[in-house]
């Protein structure tokens, strides 16, 4: 009798063809950026508002509650813009992850089916991108005016 001796080194965890894998996904991707600019802008905040904080009393968590996320509002928006319009304006990744699962796939990829086989409905396509721009623009507007701000946070030394 045959006895199948396979060894699964990683498992998959259920996650192939889902949108679970897709969040992962842009998690990981996004991580490092994260890291990198709040690192850069929070170790530029003066030292002076942590340490009258830690004098009048405050703990870790109250300095973090109290005033490093209110100073961080700019950075977190502009990160929050950057990472929403890569996630929205996904292709490679969602295609990747999400594969063949009707139900997990974004609009980027439905879009461009949209032009059909050999390019026939092709005149859809502008419209439809035109909708789905829609979004993003709001999300940038929204919070257009910690962009700038937030880009330039932690960049220059002074």
């Amino acid at each position: 009798p045959w006895i199948d001796k396979t060894v699964k080194l990683i498992p998959d965890f259920g996650l192939v063809n889902t949108t679970t894998a897709v969040w992962l996904t842009h998690t990981g991707f996004a991580m490092p950026f994260a890291i990198f600019l709040l690192h850069n802008y929070i170790s530029s905040l003066p030292r002076d508002v942590f340490e009258a904080a830690r004098i009048d009393g405050a703990d870790h968590f109250t300095i973090f509650w109290r005033l490093v996320l209110p100073l961080s509002v700019p950075v977190l928006a502009a990160f929050a813009i950057f990472q929403f319009l890569w996630t929205w304006n996904d292709y490679l990744i969602a295609n990747t992850m999400a594969g063949t699962n009707p139900d997990a796939i974004p609009t980027t990829i439905l879009i461009a089916n949209l032009a059909g086989d050999f390019g026939m409905n092709e005149h859809l396509l502008p419209a439809a991108a035109f909708v789905q721009a829609f979004v993003p623009l709001v999300v940038f507007f929204a919070l257009q005016r910690y962009f700038v701000r937030g880009i330039l946070a932690g960049s220059v030394k002074g």
